[in-house]
């Protein structure tokens, strides 16, 4: 796979950046049950958000010229940044591609950081506590929370670590600069 690079998306980007919304929320669908609205799509407002709210960072993962995932933090006004969402098409996964986005974002910005995930995607699971074990060594914690207005869902998983700023041991992500 060619050279990955992470960028804050703009406006231009948010096109591109929904239709990998709609795999992202098919993803998750599985664990979920949530099934499309009439017209195919997903319920999308995080996505409107990470545009719109000075409090939100959306970033865009390519390959070449191809949009290969995505990252929505949230919380960059707050004390704790939160990985809202994140997402790497299924062709780029495996790679490295997926923990190198995330040390890229995680990267630009230091402080304490909270990322949730369900125990139901196994994937997510192993991924998650080694972006962590990566970031943070063993100085991360895991705890399980319900979910908002969700009483039908299994409890998320949220992992809790801090970085500080100053060099990143992690492999930075290309950002086109």
């Amino acid at each position: 796979m060619p050279d990955i690079s992470l960028r804050l998306a703009d406006l231009a980007d948010k096109p591109t950046t929904g239709r990998l919304w709609l795999m992202f929320r098919h993803d998750l669908s599985e664990l979920e049950g949530d099934l499309p609205d009439a017209d195919g799509s997903f319920p999308d407002a995080w996505l409107h958000l990470a545009f719109s709210e000075p409090d939100r960072a959306p970033y865009l993962l390519t390959s070449g010229d191809r949009p290969v995932g995505f990252a929505f933090v949230r919380g960059l006004l707050g004390p704790t940044r939160v990985m809202n969402s994140f997402f790497v098409v299924r062709g780029a996964r495996r790679a490295g591609t997926g923990m190198r986005a995330a040390q890229g974002v995680v990267a630009r910005h230091p402080g304490p950081w909270e990322i949730a995930f369900q125990d139901a995607n196994a994937g997510a699971v192993r991924f998650w506590r080694r972006v962590a074990t990566e970031i943070a060594g063993d100085a991360w914690t895991e705890e399980r929370r319900p979910v908002p207005n969700r009483p039908d869902l299994a409890p998320d998983v949220w992992i809790s670590f801090s970085t500080t700023a100053g060099p990143c041991d992690a492999r930075p992500v290309d950002d086109g600069t």
